[in-house]
């Protein structure tokens, strides 16, 4: 018998037309619009790599043990099992999650987070929240009950499906993937908008429903807008204390550095996720008994290029909203988060914090390294690289990336790279124009 042919899979083909029939300047974003059971992606039973996963193994042998503590429940022993710094907290009072009920000014949800793990507490929910960037699958969600285990036993994070209703859509990219919302009410009353933030989106726009503390200096947001701040809802609030009953939480802030840390890294997150499916859902070797149709080879790595347009351009910062103040925390969260490595022979960090006119002072993001990254499909890496290489090295010549990533900046980021990342391909050399 001979094997049938394979056309090319997923949504990439339409990314293609979109992305390079127009200028650069006016390329669109794309969604995945394959399917999570595609074999090659097996979303819900493939085998997963993720920080949970880990977390869960050394529950079962015992090498570790989550201790329940009053109206906190399982929150602090679950923090500190993944890695996760109480800096990292921000606080949501918006009603846009699974918990919804219980979520108000009086009770915010506490998110926490770090490269590759986000955590989301609600003081008197049933449940803890967690979501791990998985290697290959994109977020994968899971729950810890929020209720002492029985004597001899112990609890675990269970994977949980139900959440993909909202995590699995067009603001997600149409993969499994991270939300993070600006939600407003017009002035007059009616129905609250949201609207998903990252960073291209202006610092006047983002927040609304958050608590921010720290400083914006002279610029605005959204943030604070409470009804305890009596229609004057403050850009530099040191803490949330006196806002809200403290009893369960693990700190007082809501630190304005890590809600722009994380409105970068969801959408980054989100990117690797599609990429990655898109490279796997369209690749033969991954569907037997199919081969490859005469030109499939071209024709995916033309829908890599495509798509690799859209993740460099975000990777790189290039349409970067420029910060109108500098931006002072208040909880820590930049310094430890600035203190991150690795570091190039210079001493210098992918995760240093600017907060003068832009988020990082090394414009690329950190999460070039997290195990997302590293796992891309070859086909999705290579069209990768070799973008930011055209980008970094000045062979792009649309003003656009000159205005947004100047020589100096672009060869620390060069320099830095070479320095610390190890599957660096060879042709990353000295920049110089």
């Amino acid at each position: 018998m001979r094997p049938r042919v394979l056309p090319l899979l997923g949504s990439a083909l339409v990314a293609v037309l979109l992305l390079v029939s127009g200028p650069l300047s006016a390329q669109r974003g794309g969604m995945f619009l394959g399917s999570a059971n595609d074999p090659a992606i097996a979303y819900a039973t493939a085998p997963l790599q993720n920080a949970v996963v880990d977390v869960n193994k050394k529950l079962q042998d015992g090498t570790i043990q989550l201790k329940y503590d009053g109206r906190s429940g399982y929150l602090q022993s679950a923090l500190e099992a993944l890695e996760i710094a109480v800096d990292s907290q921000v606080l949501v009072f918006s009603r846009t999650s699974l918990q919804a009920k219980r979520i108000n000014q009086a009770n915010p949800r506490a998110l926490f987070f770090n490269d590759g793990v986000a955590l989301g507490w609600v003081r008197d929910g049933e449940v803890i929240e967690v979501a791990a960037h998985d290697a290959k699958a994109g977020i994968v969600f899971y729950e810890l009950d929020q209720k002492p285990a029985e004597p001899g036993s112990a609890p675990q994070f269970r994977r949980d499906f139900k959440c993909l209703g909202c995590h699995m859509a067009g603001d997600t990219l149409g993969v499994p993937g991270l939300l993070n919302f600006s939600t407003t009410t017009p002035a007059g009353g009616g129905f609250a908008k949201s609207v998903m933030m990252d960073h291209r989106m202006p610092l006047e726009a983002r927040y609304g429903g958050w608590f921010v503390t720290g400083s914006s200096g002279s610029a605005t947001h959204h943030g604070n807008e409470a009804t305890a701040f009596a229609g004057q809802p403050p850009r530099d609030l040191r803490s949330v204390e006196g806002l809200f009953d403290p009893d369960g939480f693990r700190a007082m802030s809501s630190d304005i550095a890590a809600l722009l840390v994380l409105s970068h890294q969801i959408h980054m997150m989100n990117l690797l996720t599609r990429i990655g499916w898109e490279a796997r859902a369209a690749d033969p070797t991954l569907h037997p008994p199919f081969v490859a149709a005469p030109g499939e080879d071209e024709r995916i790595g033309q829908m890599m290029n495509a798509i690799a347009l859209e993740v460099v351009d975000y990777l790189l910062f290039v349409d970067e909203a420029a910060l109108p103040d500098r931006v002072r925390g208040a909880s820590g969260f930049a310094e430890r988060f600035s203190g991150l490595g690795p570091r190039d022979k210079q001493g210098r960090s992918l995760h240093e914090l600017d907060l003068g006119k832009r988020l990082l002072k090394y414009p690329c993001s950190y999460l070039i390294y997290s195990d997302a990254f590293d796992a891309l499909p070859p086909p999705a890496k290579d069209a990768v690289y070799r973008r930011m290489w055209d980008v970094l090295s000045g062979r792009e010549r649309d003003p656009r990336y000159s205005a947004a990533l100047p020589l100096e900046t672009r060869r620390a980021i060069v320099e830095i790279l070479r320095d610390t990342k190890p599957d660096l391909p060879g042709y990353f050399a000295v920049v110089s124009r």
